[in-house]
């Protein structure tokens, strides 16, 4: 077979079947009696073989060595080709994610562009100096897309700079609560702080909406800071959190802090009274749990508080029983 038919059966250019000869990666059988490079089919077979190795990423050296060294053992070559092949699809999906962010702030000329580039290059600074100014900078025209400055608050390590990004965020508009509930459910611990975080510096009820399945989640600190920022913006249904919060020492003052702001509402007063004072007949309620349950009902108004912190006056344990005599001597009568 000729030169131009192996070409365009095989569809590899003569030009191509002439630089694999050049190498030696393929020797045609024979001549024609007019000196034409002939083919047979190993020839062709050998061809397709080059050809499904190239397709792995082989160099052409080697596909010779693949093809010729008896020696030869893929294993090893196949892993540099995996990593190779990994790292080459990270540096792709880096730039169209540049790519899209660039896209996103919708660029009206090249200093646009520029500055954008600029912008995104600095929020990967290693100076965290120069991270913070570029979050404060996000929000000038052509704003910094949703989509950088979420990513950037998800992976910020120093409380400065991830406070400035916070507040980039709460000025950028909508997009961005959506994609920090993907953070929500990050598998990192960090991640999912930081996105609590984030959304608690953001009004509006669609973040209120996503604290409150936050409440219901596994992570004892997502809960505890959903908690707190419902609290703050004066929704109930934060008190069984809050309550958990005293039971476990996390955050305790704060959590109290936040049960008295709510208990200032005469419908909810009743309600956290009951939650404190069920939670003080648990049997796992030692001494250091008394005590903490005995000051989150200091500042919660009503006689079923006042009968319970006389009932913790007489606590087996005496660090509880003073606690409960001191908070009461300073009630207001009911």
């Amino acid at each position: 077979m000729l030169i131009g038919e192996v070409a365009r059966r095989s569809g590899v250019s003569a030009r191509m079947l002439r630089h694999y000869e050049s190498l030696g990666l393929v020797r045609p059988t024979g001549r024609t009696g007019g000196g034409y490079r002939e083919y047979a089919d190993e020839d062709i077979r050998r061809i397709f073989h080059i050809e499904s190795l190239r397709s792995l990423g082989l160099s052409l050296r080697d596909v010779g060595r693949a093809l010729d060294d008896p020696g030869f053992t893929p294993a090893e070559l196949v892993a540099d080709l995996i990593r190779e092949t990994r790292e080459r699809v990270a540096r792709e999906t880096e730039l169209l994610t540049r790519l899209d962010r660039i896209g996103a702030a919708q660029p009206a000329d090249w200093e646009d562009v520029l500055q954008t580039v600029a912008v995104l290059r600095a929020l990967r600074s290693e100076s965290a100096g120069r991270r913070q100014r570029a979050a404060l900078s996000a929000v000038d025209d052509p704003p910094v897309p949703v989509e950088a400055l979420v990513a950037a608050v998800l992976s910020e390590s120093d409380p400065h700079v991830a406070g400035a990004l916070r507040w980039a965020l709460a000025q950028s508009g909508d997009g961005g609560p959506a994609l920090l509930a993907e953070g929500l459910a990050s598998r990192d611990a960090e991640v999912r702080k930081r996105a609590v975080l984030t959304l608690t510096e953001i009004p509006g009820d669609e973040v209120t909406a996503l604290l409150r399945g936050a409440l219901t989640g596994e992570d004892p600190a997502v809960r505890g800071y959903a908690a707190l920022e419902l609290a703050a913006r004066g929704m109930t249904e934060a008190v069984p959190a809050l309550i958990d919060m005293v039971v476990e020492e996390l955050r305790d003052v704060d959590a109290a802090d936040a049960l008295s702001a709510l208990a200032g509402s005469p419908a909810s007063t009743d309600r956290i009274a009951d939650g404190l004072v069920g939670r003080l007949a648990h049997p796992d309620s030692g001494p250091a749990v008394r005590r903490r349950l005995a000051q989150a009902l200091a500042d919660i108004p009503g006689a079923t508080t006042t009968r319970a912190l006389e009932k913790l006056s007489r606590d087996e344990d005496r660090g509880v029983a003073v606690t409960a005599e001191y908070l009461l001597g300073r009630r207001a009568p009911d």
